[in-house]
């Protein structure tokens, strides 16, 4: 959009999806800048998350991306360039993350101020750019729905991702938690140092088995990102009073495009139950997704203010995995598809080198 001065505006560079499907349909473009509009900041960009519902929407099975070509990305963190009319509590120069459905890969973005919260002192723009997403999700879902208590017992599934990392953090500021974790084998050295007692090796051994030769009764609560008959599964490893919290369908990302097999076999193992089943079970089912919150300004305002609070204290701190320039965003993305990432998959505008050697010429 042109400026409404009439001016020719700034290019900057953007992550665009051009269609739905493979790693090559994200593409590197140049978009035109606008000044921010009355409420809005306008922001530069330093880092942005990598986020699994990314990976779905460049699929197209994720329903809150508008029809391509769109910028996808839902948090980044950066430097505030410009304010628009009426914005009184953000300055030129602060540093913010920022929260949106979708359209933050870019090196300049212009977001309502409401989207943007303060960075806390000594915090980098990688660690600000992997906050927001896995750490609202991961508060909100052990807390607000999951109710963790002192001596309670979680599975946490791919633990070592960024919501996983984040919840076994979260689970580490209550009392005695015990918490068990999926992830291959590979990873399970550095989940034993974060806090699982007991990693499962999902990809060879069955995780429900295992957690019932450790705690024949189950857990208390249980986090599904996966979907499907995994749902199941967690439902019956709930002891009386569990509860399991849905927040993802892992499951039907099987490879770089939309495989119809492994949707529809997801579908069909799609878990059901009805309300009188759950009055004899004695068991709690919720449903998030932070996607559908965007209306919900000031519950999750303090959310990210408790976060902050944690993160001040030293309790908990983004685990970034790996930082990749905009121009390898296909090896970024193939990294967390094939799940090799140990905490967060972080995109930044150029690589870190090239700002070096700008800086000397």
């Amino acid at each position: 959009e042109p400026p409404a001065g009439g001016g020719e505006a700034a290019e900057h560079r953007a992550l665009v999806l051009t269609g739905f499907g493979g790693y090559d349909k994200v593409k590197v473009q140049a978009r035109r800048g606008a000044e921010p509009r009355p409420g809005e900041v306008s922001v530069s960009v330093r880092a942005c998350g990598l986020n699994f519902a990314d990976l779905m929407a460049r699929q197209g099975l994720y329903d809150r991306l508008p029809t391509p070509p769109v910028c996808p990305g839902m948090e980044c963190a950066g430097t505030v360039r410009a304010l628009g009319d009426g914005v009184r509590d953000r300055q030129v120069g602060d540093k913010v993350m920022v929260l949106a459905r979708s359209g933050l890969w870019q090196e300049v973005v212009n977001v309502p101020v409401s989207q943007t919260f303060p960075m806390p002192e000594g915090m980098s723009f990688e660690e600000a750019a992997a906050l927001l997403v896995n750490y609202i999700t991961a508060y909100m879902i052990l807390f607000d729905f999951g109710n963790l208590r002192p001596n309670q017992s979680v599975l946490i599934h791919m633990a070592a991702g960024g919501v996983g990392t984040a919840a076994i953090q979260l689970c580490k500021t209550v009392e005695n938690v015990t918490i068990f974790g999926t992830a291959s084998a590979s990873k399970h050295e550095s989940l034993k140092e974060s806090g699982v007692a007991h990693p499962i090796d999902y990809r060879t051994m069955d995780y429900a088995e295992e957690v019932r030769k450790i705690s024949p009764k189950g857990v208390d609560i249980v986090l599904d990102p996966l979907g499907g008959s995994d749902t199941t599964k967690a439902f019956n490893l709930l002891k009386p009073m569990g509860k399991l919290i849905t927040y993802g369908v892992a499951n039907l990302l099987t490879g770089q495009k939309k495989n119809l097999m492994a949707m529809a076999k997801t579908w069909w193992n799609q878990f059901s139950i009805t309300a009188l089943q759950l009055l004899h079970q004695n068991k709690a089912v919720c449903g998030y997704h932070l996607g559908y919150m965007d209306e919900e300004v000031e519950l999750l305002r303090s959310v990210v203010a408790k976060l902050v609070n944690l993160y001040s204290q030293g309790k908990i701190k983004p685990k970034i995995d790996s930082v990749w320039p905009f121009d390898q965003v296909a090896e970024a993305m193939k990294q967390m598809q094939e799940k090799k990432n140990v905490g967060k998959v972080i995109l930044v505008p150029e690589a870190p080198k090239e700002e070096s050697k700008k800086a000397e010429n």
